[in-house]
């Protein structure tokens, strides 16, 4: 099973597109300033994109609607 699961993601997020694109630009982020918003020990995921994703999914990221 894939975590964090869609569903749950959508009720974050009110699109797949931006999804798509918070993730993105989070994980780019992550990449290159390794930064992350929980303790290392937390995340499910190893690879970036899904560190993004689990951030998404527990509220941690703040969408700017403009």
């Amino acid at each position: 099973m894939i975590y964090p699961s869609i569903d749950k993601l959508l009720n974050v997020v009110n699109s797949k597109y931006e999804l798509v694109h918070i993730a993105a630009r989070r994980s780019k982020e992550i990449s290159e300033t390794n930064h992350l918003q929980m303790p290392e020990s937390e995340y499910k995921c190893s690879k970036e994109i899904g560190r993004a994703l689990e951030e998404v999914s527990e509220g941690l990221l703040k969408v700017k609607r403009g």
